[in-house]
């Protein structure tokens, strides 16, 4: 069994990959740190896991983790990931961190979207975490930089439409809603239930920090540079994201031949289920599970291509394919601790 440590275990995807983990047969949660709750049982803190894990939460200490732990979750924010996992490596361990630290392979992009970087040493070396991209690479890797939620949804969704040139990349729209737990579980006053509820609105509109992140992956993908425009929308559910991208087709496709090309790019791929016209997208069919669906309608009328992608946030936009890498890293069945059927309704 490895023994995998889970630090910032007490936000949503550190809950998730609990959540996850207590059921992978070949893990073992050995240590969860929150450093608001040093002391607390997990599951006074979350009673979900009443009976799954005894674990009390401790204080981030890098040498006594690394004695207890094969295997680290880093489910911190933003420069704080960044302050430890050079740690946590130097120790010899292997880890997937789930913040933004390492995602981005140039540091002064980086600092431009969010601050000076402290460990730009390791931005080449990290591995961007989407499995069916990158899954090689992943299965070498020391560190993964687990992806944001929506450019899960987007990268995914456009990946091979980019790769077998089928579209104008200057003409990409992505237009993406969010469930309110993508905001994270700290008490912040746009995410409390009268603000959210019974509405709908755009946020960070041309500012959103995930922006980056996609043009940097959807141009490795292009093997030229592309530039998105991005609109985030919080809508008034839990979890779930639907993203919904627009771009011109460079010569008239029918909808079966643009399922063609992406059977054969995604293959047997586990985690990609590629829906009929007629059968389009939907939160509430991924809810809970690592599935990202995609669906996708020609528009002959604009010769414009319309995508469509739903994953969970929580599961294969973060805690879900954090252990899908975790899989790949250990040389395990991808597969493992994830074979959740989705919990429509």
């Amino acid at each position: 069994m490895t023994r995998v440590g889970v630090v910032g275990a007490t936000g949503y995807t550190g809950l998730e990959l609990i959540r996850l983990l207590s059921r992978h047969p070949k893990i073992k949660i050995a240590a969860l740190t929150a450093e608001k709750n040093v002391g607390q049982p997990i599951w006074k803190i979350f009673p979900s896991v009443m009976g799954e894990s005894d674990l009390v939460c401790q204080a981030l200490e890098v040498e006594s983790l690394s004695r207890t732990c094969d295997f680290i979750f880093t489910a911190l924010p933003h420069k704080a990931a960044m302050e430890v996992v050079p740690e946590f490596l130097e120790k010899g361990k292997k880890v997937v961190d789930l913040s933004a630290d390492f995602r981005l392979l140039d540091p002064q992009v980086y600092a431009e979207w969010y601050e000076p970087h402290i460990a730009p040493g390791l931005l080449k070396e990290a591995v961007y975490g989407i499995p069916e991209l990158h899954r090689e690479e992943i299965k070498k890797a020391r560190l993964v930089a687990n992806p944001g939620c929506y450019p899960t949804s987007v990268i995914l969704a456009l990946a091979p439409a980019l790769k077998n040139h089928l579209i104008d990349p200057k003409t990409i729209i992505a237009d993406s809603k969010s469930g309110v737990s993508g905001a994270g579980r700290s008490v912040v006053l746009s995410s409390m239930y009268a603000e959210v509820s019974e509405n709908f609105k755009a946020y960070k509109v041309t500012e959103h920090r995930h922006t980056p992140e996609m043009e940097q992956e959807l141009s490795r993908v292009a093997g030229k540079k592309i530039v998105i425009t991005f609109t985030p929308h919080l809508v008034p559910m839990k979890r779930g994201i639907l993203s919904t991208i627009y771009a011109t087709l460079q010569k008239p496709l029918s909808e079966k031949e643009i399922y063609g090309v992406y059977s054969k790019f995604y293959g047997n791929e586990k985690y990609v289920r590629l829906r009929p016209p007629d059968l389009l997208p939907s939160t509430a069919d991924v809810f809970g599970s690592n599935y990202c669906d995609l669906g996708w309608k020609v528009d002959r009328r604009n010769n414009r291509l319309i995508l469509l992608s739903a994953i969970d946030n929580l599961v294969k936009g973060a805690s879900g394919q954090a252990i899908q890498n975790m899989n790949l890293m250990l040389g395990l069945e991808e597969s493992l601790g994830l074979d959740l059927v989705p919990l429509y309704p």
